[in-house]
């Protein structure tokens, strides 16, 4: 059962105008690019730096065009491939730690610091940290947090790229990736002088994919704020700095030949980036490298925020367990179990500075928060052959009297994998621990919500989980631990 979202966008006038309804035609077969995947999945890291939509995918074409330039190999340039997409797979887990150090919005920060050059004290460096450290705050304890921020900068600088780069190399090995894809991601902050992070790489002591990477990035960043011209000046002024030399020289041959910025901005960058794949790798919708990929995914979106860690496999386990007491068949677990990991994707876009808000939302910070189903379906339902897993990961917070968000779909929009879904996350929520409360007794979870069935919650899919006797249940599980659960599972 799959529902478009033109007729909800009518129903729903407090949904921004510049939602459109999308329609995508599902992948025929049973095997999918793993490149269109992961393009697509790009967009949610997009969300989480504040870039423009493509950014990821722009800078792996910009990338890919300077790598074929210098000559690279076509295994190197797939290994190159995969980090540019994946190149701030990390950036989610220092959130809050920016958070707490600036005292504002994360995502923001970390889009205005992609145009500032932290290696030198200038006036650009001293407007970034009037305009993001502690603002809206009174004059003294502004003063206060300015002052800390410049005495520990270096340090607080090195520490959040640490953080970002291990674990976005740590999650490219997760998706079962090249050491080498790896490696690039762990030193794309490296400089060529030495005075990049974290370990104060030089010159060819930076594996080349990282060279390139930064440099694509750094392109990408300047075209979109700022146009072609300042982004050559940029690059060409951060030379022998930031850059490798010769590798300026390769986007200066480029751009001489106007090749360098050729249908970058176009509705075919996401087709074109595709086409640059070296090695087009495939994978069947059922095997490890799909499900390896929504379980880092999964970390991704979890590690934004101490307050949800680990959330999306509770609310995986929870799902699978519903499903199995359901006697749903093994493909639809497997479906049921990705739609979990993936659920919410578009979490990405809310700041911690509401994520972490120990107080209520206000209205405007609600409005944000009750459209990150909306960026889970947004991104989703670009990979063909998904269409159906955007609706069903999207639903995650509807409710059978319509009264859920972000569509307010009723009980006959919803199927069994949709209410499935809202009841796994509901019980996920309430039952795991919080930085902010300790996690609730099961008996206690189970009488909040047989108190919302069946007007509000599939009372069938309440009474599976509480059957199931799974508790709350946040531990990762593999794709073959997976199988081996279901060995003795009987089809129905």
């Amino acid at each position: 059962m799959l529902y478009f979202m033109s007729a909800t966008i009518a129903a729903d006038p407090a949904l921004p105008s510049w939602i459109a309804p999308c329609y995508l035609e599902a992948q025929v077969g049973t095997t999918m690019r793993t490149g269109a995947v992961v393009s697509a999945l790009s967009h949610a890291l997009d969300l989480s730096t504040g870039q423009p939509t493509g950014h990821s995918i722009r800078s792996c074409i910009l990338g890919m065009r300077i790598a074929e330039e210098i000559g690279l190999s076509d295994e190197v340039r797939n290994d190159l491939y995969y980090a540019l997409l994946l190149k701030d797979c990390g950036c989610s887990s220092n959130a809050s730690k920016t958070f707490h150090a600036l005292g504002s919005d994360d995502i923001k920060a970390k889009r205005d610091v992609k145009t500032t050059d932290w290696t030198r004290i200038s006036w650009e460096t001293i407007q970034y940290a009037f305009s993001h450290v502690a603002p809206g705050k009174p004059f003294l304890e502004r003063s206060r947090a300015l002052f800390r921020m410049a005495l520990h900068q270096k340090q607080h600088t090195k520490d959040v790229v640490k953080i970002r780069c291990e674990r976005g190399s740590t999650l490219a090995r997760l998706m079962e990736l090249s050491d080498e894809t790896a490696h690039g991601i762990l030193s794309l902050d490296e400089h060529w002088d030495g005075r990049g992070n974290p370990d104060g790489l030089r010159k060819t002591e930076i594996p080349i994919l990282s060279r390139i990477m930064l440099l694509a990035q750094t392109l990408e960043v300047f075209l979109a704020s700022q146009g072609a011209e300042a982004a050559l000046a940029v690059v060409n002024g951060r030379s022998k700095a930031w850059f490798d030399p010769d590798l300026i020289k390769a986007v200066r041959s480029l751009a001489r030949r106007k090749e360098l910025w050729t249908h970058l901005l176009s509705d075919r960058a996401f087709t074109l980036g595709l086409e640059m794949e070296p090695q087009q790798k495939v994978m069947k919708k059922g095997d490890t490298t799909l499900d390896s990929i929504c379980l880092a995914f999964a970390q991704i979106v979890d590690a934004k925020s101490p307050f949800t860690f680990n959330h999306s496999n509770g609310v995986a386990n929870a799902a699978v367990a519903i499903a199995r007491v359901l006697k749903l068949k093994r493909e639809r677990i497997l479906f049921i179990r990705h739609a979990a990991l993936l659920h919410d994707l578009g979490k990405l876009s809310v700041p911690n500075t509401i994520l972490e808000k120990p107080g209520k939302p206000t209205d405007e910070e609600w409005e944000v928060l009750r459209l990150h189903p909306f960026y889970t379906w947004k991104i989703l339902a670009g990979i063909p052959g998904f269409r159906e897993m955007s609706e069903i990961a999207a639903s995650h917070h509807e409710k059978l009297n319509g009264r859920g968000y972000f569509r307010g779909l009723t009980a006959e929009q919803l199927p069994i994998e949709a209410r499935i879904l809202v009841v796994a996350d509901i019980f996920d929520a309430l039952s795991a621990k919080r930085p902010y409360r300790d996690s609730l007794p099961l008996e206690t979870v189970f009488q909040i919500m047989r108190k919302d069935t069946p007007h509000a919650l599939d009372v069938t899919c309440v009474e599976a989980l509480q059957q199931s006797g799974i508790g709350c249940d946040q531990t990762f599980v593999g794709l073959q631990n997976l199988h081996d659960q279901l060995a003795s599972y009987q089809e129905y």
